[in-house]
């Protein structure tokens, strides 16, 4: 079965990790390190013959257009990271969409084809923001993966569906593509990317993918960063708890990604989502906590 790759592009110093100390006003003051970052990604991923969905931030685009021209000639899908990496449930309505509109013109621009893919900084549609579904398909976004059911300190959907389905809107509907869990009886556990993929042993992640493969017949998304190959980043001052997220685990991301593009057939989201038939919700439902399906 094959599953999709995405990586969410993004330079070290925007992760939400560390929004507190560095934030949208002092990016220019840092040092960049994302275009040798992604340059590495992209030999990796020229080495395994494999393509990817790069989920990039507009504020990216707009400093750096040609290396998201670079990505996108390389075959690579250009998916929509927001504009300056601000968790949704933070925004407005107006604010998430001026933010997103902005992100989407940016990226269309610098790769020269249309975005239709979108996900949230940190994963951040969650039961306070499922407005954000209607503003995605206003703006012409066709599928969205932006939910973690889990439940997590900063963002998470513990009772939301754990498989692909399908968000009905005014606008059209919107393809939502979880991020993946494995089910320990009543629990759930997330695999396939970020800390998860640096903190968890690699067999473990090859065996939750291929248990969701064959067991629950569903492809699954994996996700990376480029800063996650960087081992001599720019430390920032943060939380202990926001300096293990990001830097622990640096050193073995490199070979876990080698062994992931060696052990599995991976493709861009958008081509899984093409493929995908999922089962409709109607977006008022989701806002009625009773439904037993999403948070209160």
């Amino acid at each position: 079965m094959k599953n999709a790759l995405s990586v969410d592009l993004e330079d070290y110093y925007q992760v939400t990790a560390f929004a507190d100390s560095v934030g949208p006003a002092n990016w220019n003051d840092r040092p960049s390190r994302i275009e040798a970052n992604t340059e590495k990604l992209l030999q990796l991923f020229e080495e395994a013959a494999c393509h990817a969905t790069f989920f990039t931030v507009g504020w990216i685009a707009e400093k750096y257009p040609k290396l998201v021209r670079r990505v996108a000639e390389a075959g690579h899908e250009i998916a929509c990271h927001s504009y300056l990496h601000r968790l949704v449930y933070s925004l407005s309505e107006v604010e998430f969409k001026q933010d997103t509109k902005r992100a989407k013109e940016l990226l269309e621009n610098a790769s020269g084809g249309a975005v239709y893919g979108y996900r949230a900084p940190s994963f951040s549609i969650t039961v306070d923001s499922l407005w954000a579904f209607e503003v995605l398909a206003e703006l012409g976004f066709t599928y969205d993966s932006s939910i973690y059911p889990i439940e997590h300190l900063n963002y998470g959907m513990p009772r939301g569906p754990r498989l692909p389905f399908r968000v009905q809107t005014s606008a059209g509907d919107i393809v939502e593509f979880p991020m993946p869990t494995v089910m320990f009886g009543k629990r759930r556990s997330p695999i396939g990317g970020g800390a998860y993929l640096r903190l968890l042993p690699y067999e473990f992640t090859r065996w939750g993918i291929r248990y969701i493969n064959k067991n629950e017949c569903h492809p699954v998304c994996i996700y990376v960063h480029p800063w996650e190959l960087d081992v001599s980043q720019p430390r920032l001052r943060g939380s202990w708890t926001a300096h293990l997220r990001h830097y622990f685990g640096l050193k073995s991301t490199e070979a876990k990604i080698r062994r992931l593009l060696s052990d599995f057939e991976l493709v861009p989201l958008g081509e899984i989502v093409g493929q995908l038939d999922p089962e409709p919700l109607d977006l008022a439902a989701l806002f009625q906590p009773a439904n037993g399906n999403l948070d209160s």
